[in-house]
């Protein structure tokens, strides 16, 4: 099962002062009309964030507390007719096909240890299966997963496409057949409103995984794309283009788009600090490894021209973590004829191979979220005293999205917020602008209603849940608003905000 623990030392980061008071809108005594809109047939396309997805799965209650379960909640003070979700079998998350249970199950907060929390995976067994067919209509059609390119993607709902990885089982549970695409069952319903948000999976499983993909930058075929590549901005925007022109033919003109939040502004890549390794935590080892190991890596270097890579540690400061970083010139064969003389060869080959490419992280790089657990502890693949990951091994490019990596999330945003800002004008639609609200919340101010601040910090913050991307019931709520208040500007409906007090946030033990 999986098992993260959070440092001390992060979550001493998850408090700050001052807010600032964003919801101008009150709840109470509000005259509600549709406006220009007519929201009898409301239909949500997007992916995760469009299911209700959090804690690192989908379930139940996280559905029923959706952004576009909240929307249609309010659009029904003004006509909305009824939203129907294609709901999961149990809170536990996870699917079962066959006699295989796929896709994770939900975290929770086990335990505290000094001050952090220790999270793991529900135990119980998933009940929801993923052949068992939904039918009729579907009004929430956010899927978990799904890059924009997938909503025009026929088949994407295939059964049988799933023993190749090319299908989605989320999605498979409600597709109307074999061939169909999230686009066209959408446009079947002949919704009269309609949300869009989409686009974040095409650069988020880029950062998630370190930026273990490519930058497909100039490259228009998404067949040709790995799981976790950044998409070319003219695909993102051909295939929201593609969703748009799918719900004008059906008669579906008005609706609401939102754009792509900065993924580097998320707890996921915020928690960790750069920089955890405190004199107190290192103790007398601090004396050893800067004498054997960062006092002759760092002379080494600097003879070949690269002594920042690596500094001596200090004495009465934070020091930074140890990273591989595949950017940098590999110098193992340097380092290794270089460090033979002191250390024989056997160890200077080791201590090449693990070097070459190492360096300290600094305020620019962004360690994950999984990097908690592993930060300290022994690495099984390296020789003492050089196997403690983030100490005296560099933590490897799963664990750590450099500075280099996150300039390429953040061109790529960039990209493709200006095509969905062009779109939302060019088709005459509703626009959020996410990403903006997003920085509100990761700002030390965060935003308050009632009393109750909320901020982006993991845990604490009250907006995102257990898997650090994904938000919570109060988040949601928070997004929700965003959508709501953005159909009233355009569309001089008079549609209510909600409370995010009255919506769930992390469950403490």
């Amino acid at each position: 099962m999986k098992k993260i623990f959070i440092s001390s030392i992060a979550a001493s980061l998850l408090f700050a002062v001052s807010c600032q008071n964003d919801f101008e809108n009150s709840t109470e005594d509000v005259v509600v009309t549709a406006g220009d809109a007519d929201f009898s047939k409301y239909i949500a396309l997007g992916n995760s964030l469009t299911s209700g997805y959090r804690d690192n799965a989908l379930y139940i209650d996280g559905q029923n507390e959706s952004y576009p379960n909240i929307v249609a909640n309010q659009m029904k003070l003004a006509g909305g007719g009824e939203f129907i979700q294609p709901l999961m079998s149990d809170n536990n998350g996870g699917m079962v096909l066959g006699s295989q249970t796929i896709l994770g199950t939900k975290l929770f907060i086990e335990s505290f240890a000094n001050g952090s929390p220790v999270l793991k995976n529900v135990a119980a067994t998933p009940t929801t299966d993923v052949t068992k067919k939904l039918t009729g209509t579907i009004n929430n059609m956010g899927v978990p997963g799904a890059k924009s390119f997938h909503l025009v993607a026929p088949g994407y709902g295939s059964l049988a496409a799933l023993a190749t990885q090319r299908s989605n089982p989320y999605y498979v549970r409600f597709a109307t057949s074999e061939t169909s695409s999230i686009a066209g069952d959408a446009a079947a319903q002949r919704p009269t409103f309609f949300s869009l948000w989409i686009g974040n999976n095409d650069v988020l499983s880029y950062a998630t995984s370190g930026g273990s993909g490519i930058d497909q930058k100039g490259n228009t075929n998404p067949a040709t794309y790995g799981s976790n590549d950044i998409s070319d901005p003219a695909v993102v925007a051909a295939s929201i283009k593609g969703v748009l022109d799918a719900m004008k033919a059906a008669g579906a003109t008005k609706g609401v788009i939102g754009n792509i939040p900065y993924v580097t502004s998320i707890p996921y890549f915020t928690t960790v600090p750069y920089n955890p390794l405190t004199p107190a935590a290192l103790g007398a080892n601090l004396a050893t490894l800067n004498t054997n190991l960062y006092g002759p890596l760092k002379q080494a270097l600097t003879a070949f021209g690269q002594g920042s890579r690596i500094n001596l540690l200090s004495a009465t400061s934070a020091n930074p973590v140890l990273i591989k970083d595949t950017s940098l010139t590999n110098l193992s064969a340097q380092l290794t004829a270089a460090l033979t003389p002191a250390l024989g060869a056997q160890t200077a080959a080791a201590f090449g191979q693990i070097f070459g490419q190492a360096r300290q992280a600094t305020a620019e790089d962004h360690v994950l979220l999984t990097a908690s657990s592993v930060i300290a502890t022994p690495n099984a693949n390296a020789p003492a005293p050089a196997n403690i990951n983030g100490v005296s091994y560099p933590l490897e490019n799963q664990y750590v999205l450099t500075k280099t990596e996150a300039a390429l999330v953040k061109t790529a945003v960039d990209a493709y917020n200006l095509q969905i800002a062009n779109l939302a004008t060019s088709y005459g639609l509703a626009f959020v602008n996410a990403n903006a609200k997003m920085i509100e919340l990761n700002s030390m101010s965060g935003i308050q209603f009632d009393g109750v601040r909320y901020t982006a910090k993991f845990v604490t913050g009250g907006t995102f849940s257990l898997d650090g991307v994904h938000l919570t019931g109060r988040g949601y709520a928070v997004v929700a608003n965003e959508f709501l208040k953005a159909i009233n500007g355009k569309y001089r409906s008079n549609l209510p905000m909600v409370s995010p007090n009255s919506y769930s946030g992390v469950k403490f033990p």
